[in-house]
C-alpha cells in the first residue's frame, strides 16, 4: 500500500486547493508522504507533522529535508496546538483505523482556527480499490468465508455517504467529499503477489492463514486473471476518498 501514498498525497493537495503560507497539521503522518506533498504543492508557512510511532517519526525526519517542517511523536489523543489555531489539519489513509474517528475529528477541530479546514481521505476498499478488489473477489470464489474479510467490510467508513455525517457529527460545517483516482502498476505478477505474503493488512493475514495448497490455487486464479501487458506489466485503477469540513467562524 505504501508505495502508492506519496502520488495520492499528491492528488489530494490538488483536489484541495489550498492558499499558499498556511499553517498545517498532518495528523498520522506515517513516513512522511502527505507532508511532503503539501510542501511541494501548498507552499505552507509551516507543517507540524506528528504519528504516535516513533520509527515513523525518525523515518520522516531522516528524509523531510525543509525548515518549515516539524516532525513529533503524538497522537490523535494528544494533537500538537498553536495559539489561535491551526489553518488547516490534514489526516491521510488514517482515518478509518482510529478507534473512534469522530472523537480524533473532534480533535482534530478543537485545534483548527475559527474558519479553518479539516480535511482527510482514505481508500476506497469497497469498489475501486482494484488490487484489492480482484484478490479478494478470487478469495471468496475458492473460499466464501473469504467474502468477509475484506477491507470493504471492515471499513464500511470509507464511502461519501459515510464520510460526510461523521464531518458533519464532529462539528464541521459544509463537508464535502470528493474522488481522487491514480493508476496502480506493478511490474510483474510477482510484483503484485509478493506483498501479500508478507503478513500485514487483511489480505495478506488471509493468504498466511492458508495451506500451501490453498495458496497456490489462489495464485493460479490471480495470475489467470490479471494477465499483464505485452511487457508483463499490471496496471490497475485505484480509487480513494477525499473529504473537508469547515470549522465554523467564531
Amino acid at each position: 500500500m505504501g508505495r502508492w501514498s506519496r502520488r495520492l498525497a499528491e492528488e489530494f493537495i490538488r483536489w484541495l486547493g489550498p492558499d499558499a503560507g498556511l499553517t498545517w497539521l498532518d495528523v498520522g503522518c506515517g513516513t512522511g508522504a502527505l507532508t511532503s506533498a503539501v510542501c511541494a504543492l501548498a507552499d505552507p508557512a509551516s507543517v507540524v507533522a506528528c504519528d504516535p510511532t516513533p520509527a515513523f517519526v525518525e523515518h520522516a525526519r531522516n528524509t523531510i529535508a525543509d525548515r518549515r517542517v516539524a516532525v513529533v511523536v503524538a497522537g490523535d489523543g494528544d494533537l500538537p496546538d498553536r495559539p489561535g489555531g491551526i489553518d488547516c489539519v490534514v489526516s491521510g489513509l488514517v482515518l478509518n483505523f482510529l478507534p473512534d474517528p469522530a472523537q480524533s475529528l473532534r480533535t482534530m477541530r478543537a485545534r483548527t482556527r475559527p474558519g479553518g479546514c479539516v480535511a482527510a481521505y482514505v481508500w476506497d476498499y469497497a469498489d475501486r480499490m482494484e488490487f484489492l478488489r480482484r484478490f479478494w473477489d478470487e478469495a471468496a470464489a475458492l473460499d466464501p468465508v473469504a467474502g468477509d474479510l475484506t477491507e470493504g467490510s471492515r471499513y464500511s467508513m470509507c464511502r461519501p455517504d459515510a464520510l460526510e455525517p461523521l464531518f458533519r457529527s464532529a462539528g464541521l460545517v459544509d463537508p464535502r467529499s470528493g474522488a481522487i483516482e491514480i493508476r496502480t502498476r506493478f511490474a510483474s505478477f510477482e510484483d503484485y503477489w509478493r506483498p501479500f505474503l508478507g503478513g500485514t493488512g487483511p489480505a495478506a493475514a488471509y493468504v498466511s492463514s492458508l495451506d500451501e495448497a490453498k495458496r497456490e490455487a489462489l495464485r493460479e486464479r490471480l495470475e489467470r486473471r490479471l494477465g499483464g501487458g505485452p511487457d508483463g506489466a499490471i496496471d490497475l485503477p485505484a480509487r480513494a476518498w477525499a473529504v473537508r469540513g469547515a470549522v465554523p467562524p467564531a
